[in-house]
């Protein structure tokens, strides 16, 4: 989950630090105003804060996301040398080096520029800087995945109450329907084979799309099923390459995922030009699975889309998947 906190937050929190800093000084160091305000004058007080703002924001944003955010504690812990000694050489080029030239003042006294002397001192004034990024980013990061909860079962209860309503008696249809294939099969094959297709569609939507999980082998049925209704729907036009490779049986997968996509080639998709053919490949390796679709859209017609259900589904790997997931739309 990648943090999305607006950059101006950092920058309103160093401002608020920068009071509390100057504050503090004041009234628990006891030290004078005019100190203070010469400090500030001669660049010190905001050269050492941008120091450790630009390690707040570096340790923020590159090593928190690429190890705390996956949980790689180990390798975070030993990014904190690197970042004090960064710390450590920001300072003296901004205090040492850029404001003696301007002010011609150290801040630093000779023997206590000396190397080791001044890493180790700023080992101790660097730190704040890796524990508040630290602190901070998993502070968002809570509360991001706090959000995305809430919106998980709000959209979870739309989609039961859809649910609801659509279901309409579903053994009525049940029942129907197996009362239609029974009168079909002693007079058109074909037909009553369809109706069973039809049933067992619908079976699925009732009874499995309301779960978390599907099973994958049952999802991919259900994608069969579909398209070959959609095949009588087109009276032999439907030009679409489906294929599914690699094994797969009691694996499981969000359920509709892989539905979504399908529907939407043939919401959008034409089909009735055999040099434009839609394409719909499912892909199962090593653990990994892979759909893919590709379609041409019908000229003239407009697509307009609140994109609801792509946001949802988007929303829902990322609660569920986390960063193992990828999903590229163009």
């Amino acid at each position: 989950m990648k943090s999305k906190i607006p950059f101006y937050y950092h920058i309103i929190l160093f401002f608020l630090l920068f009071l509390t800093y100057i504050f503090w000084d004041i009234g628990l160091n006891n030290r004078k105003v005019e100190i203070i305000l010469k400090a500030i004058y001669l660049g010190i007080t905001p050269s050492y804060m941008l120091a450790v703002f630009i390690i707040y924001i570096l340790n923020f944003y590159f090593f928190c996301e690429w190890f705390l955010n996956k949980k790689k504690l180990f390798f975070y812990i030993l990014t904190i040398p690197v970042s004090l000694l960064l710390f450590t050489g920001i300072r003296y080029f901004l205090e040492e080096v850029v404001m003696y030239s301007i002010t011609g003042m150290h801040n630093y006294y000779e023997e206590a520029r000396e190397i080791s002397y001044y890493i180790k001192d700023n080992f101790f004034y660097g730190l704040p800087a890796v524990i508040l990024s630290a602190l901070t980013f998993l502070f968002w990061q809570f509360q991001t995945a706090q959000h995305q909860n809430q919106e998980l079962l709000l959209e979870n209860k739309k989609a039961e109450f859809q649910m609801l309503k659509a279901q309409v008696s579903p053994h009525f249809l049940f029942n129907t329907l197996n009362s239609f294939y029974s009168q079909l099969i002693l007079k058109d094959d074909k037909m009553a084979d369809d109706v069973l297709v039809l049933s067992d569609l619908l079976r699925y939507v009732i009874t499995e799309t309301d779960k978390e999980e599907a099973i994958l082998s049952k999802e991919i049925q259900f994608i069969q099923n579909y398209i070959h209704l959609q095949k009588k729907r087109f009276e032999d036009q439907l030009f679409l390459d489906f294929s599914v490779e690699g094994n797969y049986s009691n694996e499981k997968i969000i359920s509709s995922a892989l539905v979504h996509f399908v529907e939407n080639v043939f919401k959008h998709g034409k089909f009735n030009n055999e040099e434009e053919k839609a394409i719909i490949s499912i892909r199962i390796k090593n653990d990994f699975l892979e759909i893919s679709t590709f379609n041409y859209f019908i000229e003239g017609e407009n697509y307009s889309s609140t994109g609801i259900g792509f946001d949802n589904l988007t929303k829902r790997l990322e609660y569920t998947y986390k960063n193992q997931f990828i999903l590229e739309k163009t």
